[in-house]
């Protein structure tokens, strides 16, 4: 998957690519090994290039706050893809339709059938690599279709929700 990650002022290419020992990812030019290991309800333990950092981790609107024992980095992800989290597939005049950017977990679900919703606003909340990312609607209009369900796993490109 490649994102766009701002953090502060700062905005970096990111790709990550799973592999036997966890992620493998690029910042940047820079390549590291990442492994996520004993999610514990909000508290995590991230060993990157064999360095190991007890993290908290919350969401805040759009973004990923990370704490640190030392200070505390807000995380924005955009996919980079798709110019925009959460995959979006549309005709010229058709059905907008929000599909997973990567593997994860439903958490809420933020739209019903019939809802209108103004774009950018938040459809759903996905958990993907211990972290919750809110999917936007790429556009203003109706949710015709909410494919996505509470606590389900799901896999890339997997339909979540359609808009007319």
């Amino acid at each position: 998957m490649r994102f766009e990650a701002t953090v502060g002022e700062q905005t970096l290419p990111v790709e990550v690519h799973a592999d036997a020992e966890g992620y493998r990812v690029r910042l940047g030019d820079r390549v590291l090994a990442v492994r996520v290991d004993g999610d514990r309800g909000g508290f995590l333990t991230l060993t990157v290039d064999g360095k190991v950092h007890e993290l908290g981790v919350e969401s805040e609107g759009g973004a990923t706050l990370v704490h640190f024992p030392e200070r505390i980095l807000r995380v924005e992800l955009v996919d980079a893809t798709y110019a925009g989290v959460g995959a979006t597939r549309k005709g010229p005049s058709g059905p907008a339709r929000v599909t997973a950017p990567m593997p994860g977990r439903i958490v809420r679900v933020l739209v019903e059938p019939g809802q209108e919703v103004a774009a950018g606003q938040g459809l759903l909340v996905m958990e993907a690599m211990k972290m919750e990312n809110e999917l936007r609607a790429p556009r203003a209009g109706r949710v015709a279709e909410v494919a996505a369900r509470e606590r389900a796993a799901v896999e890339t490109g997997a339909l979540l929700v359609v808009l007319e």
